[in-house]
C-alpha cells in the first residue's frame, strides 16, 4: 500500500478576515492507496483544509500560505482555470450531507451526465460508465433509478449516489468530509465498507475528515489529531487509539465507553 512519495503532502497556514491562525503550519500527506483519518473537534479547521486542497478558499475569503503537493504539482499556486481540470477528476469530494449536495430539481441521470461531460465532453456516451458506477456502490443500474429525483432516495442512497459521482473518473484522490455523520448506524457501517472496497479496488488515496472516532478506528490507516488549527500527533490507527502520546489525544480517547480495536474493513 505505501509508496515513497506522497500523493499529498501539504504544509499550509490559512486565515481569514478577523479571524487569523485558523490553520497554523499544519503538515499532513497522504500516499497513494492509503487512508488517513483527519480528526478534530467542530471548528478546528478539517474542513477548511478539504477547502485549501480544493482550491475553494476564497469562496469564504480565506488566503493561505505554504505549499500543497498534489501529484508532482503545487495546488497552491495554480491558476482557476487548472484547478478546475483537477476538481471532479483527479481529487473528489464527498461532503456530509447528500441531500444539500445533489441537485433536488434534477434527476439522478441528469446529475451524473453532467459530472461525466465536466471532464469528458458532450460526446462520450456516459450511461454505460454511469450504470457500472451504480452498480459498485451497490445502487440499481436501471434506467427507473436514472430517472429519480433525489427527495425520492433515502438518506443512504443518496449519499451512494454521491460516492458515485465522486468516483466517476477514478480520481487518485478522495476527500470525504463527515460523510457518515448524517447516517442511522446500520447505513454507516455499509458506507465506510464501500469506502474500504474503493480503496482497495481503485488504489485511491483518501482523507477521512471525521469527528467519529469510531468511523476513524475502523477504516484508516493513519490518523491525524487536529486540535486548535493545529496537528498534534500522527500516526498509524493503532498506535492513536492504544497508545495516544498528544495530552490532547489522550483525552479524545479517554472520552470513549471502549477504546476500539484497529481494524481496517
Amino acid at each position: 500500500m505505501m509508496k515513497d512519495e506522497a500523493l499529498l503532502a501539504v504544509n499550509l497556514s490559512v486565515d481569514y478576515p478577523g479571524k487569523p491562525g485558523v490553520l497554523r503550519n499544519v503538515s499532513i500527506d497522504v500516499q497513494r492507496g492509503e487512508i488517513v483519518g483527519l480528526v478534530g473537534q467542530s471548528g478546528s479547521g478539517k474542513s477548511t483544509l478539504a477547502m485549501a486542497i480544493l482550491g475553494l478558499l476564497d469562496l469564504k475569503g480565506g488566503t493561505a500560505r505554504g505549499w500543497i503537493n498534489f501529484d508532482g504539482r503545487d495546488l497552491l499556486h495554480l491558476r482557476e482555470r487548472e484547478m478546475r481540470r483537477i476538481r471532479g477528476k483527479d481529487i473528489a469530494l464527498v461532503l456530509q450531507s447528500p441531500m444539500t449536495a445533489l441537485n433536488p430539481a434534477l434527476r439522478i441521470g441528469t446529475q451524473l451526465e453532467e459530472a461525466w461531460r465536466c471532464h469528458q465532453g458532450k460526446r462520450v456516451s456516459w450511461k454505460s460508465r454511469a450504470m457500472e458506477l451504480l452498480e459498485s456502490v451497490s445502487l440499481p443500474a436501471e434506467a427507473s433509478f436514472l430517472r429519480r429525483f433525489p427527495r425520492q432516495l433515502s438518506v443512504g442512497l443518496a449519499q451512494r449516489v454521491l460516492i458515485a459521482m465522486a468516483i466517476m473518473h477514478r480520481p487518485s484522490l478522495l476527500l470525504a468530509d463527515e460523510p457518515t455523520s448524517a447516517l442511522d448506524v446500520i447505513t454507516q457501517s455499509e458506507i465506510l465498507r464501500l469506502f474500504a472496497a474503493l480503496n482497495r479496488d481503485l488504489d485511491m488515496g483518501m482523507l477521512f475528515i471525521s469527528h467519529d472516532l469510531l468511523s476513524v478506528a475502523t477504516l484508516c490507516h493513519r490518523v491525524a489529531i487536529l486540535h486548535d488549527g493545529e496537528i498534534v500527533e500522527c500516526a498509524p490507527t493503532d498506535q492513536i487509539f492504544q497508545r495516544p502520546c498528544h495530552p490532547y489525544t489522550q483525552r479524545l480517547i479517554a472520552a470513549l465507553p471502549s477504546v476500539p480495536a484497529y481494524s481496517t474493513l
